[in-house]
């Protein structure tokens, strides 16, 4: 099953997810979406990603129901959002020289993330990293570039068979 996103008409940071016949509440970057995405631009890339893989806080939540693959974060596991590394863009495990943000945080929005298959394959240094689908924040500020919703609504995309997302242009906006 493919998701789709579709932003908000009047808003740079709020979007709807379709996944099947229901629609989520979801919020995106700080600048809304983009198809020239560049690493720290705070925009949502556009375009059809495939669904990597779910990572979860086992201390905090139970494993999600997914046909992806599943794995649990650990206090080590981190992201590599350093553009000058042969790991940009990819998992590590800290300590590690490369810059990077860590998967194990104290607030809740890691606590499900979902790898959006952007700028992967191969990952090119600048063109934008980190790409996730996570939990939305209490007072629902924009992501940096990620897509998020309610723990609620992402365990029903998780559980719905979901494999891919296509994240659409602001213009292209159902009316």
């Amino acid at each position: 099953m493919i998701i789709h996103v579709w932003p908000a008409s009047d808003s740079h940071s709020d979007a709807k997810l379709h996944c099947g016949q229901t629609i989520m509440s979801a919020v995106i970057g700080k600048n809304g979406v983009t198809s020239r995405k560049r690493e720290g631009d705070m925009c949502t890339p556009v375009g059809h990603f495939t669904l990597r893989k779910v990572y979860y806080r086992a201390d905090r939540v139970e494993p999600p129901q997914t046909c992806l693959p599943l794995a649990p974060i650990t206090s080590q596991d981190g992201w590599c959002d350093d553009p000058g590394s042969e790991l940009y863009n990819h998992f590590l495990i800290h300590p590690h020289p490369a810059r990077h943000e860590m998967l194990w945080r104290e607030d809740a929005v890691y606590n499900i993330v979902v790898v959006i298959g952007y700028n992967d394959s191969p990952a090119v240094p600048g063109k934008g990293s980190a790409i996730f689908m996570h939990l939305q924040r209490p007072d629902l500020t924009p992501t940096e570039g990620c897509v998020a919703l309610s723990e609620h609504d992402l365990l029903e995309v998780l559980a719905s068979g979901a494999t891919a997302i296509t994240i659409h242009a602001a213009a292209d906006t159902p009316g």
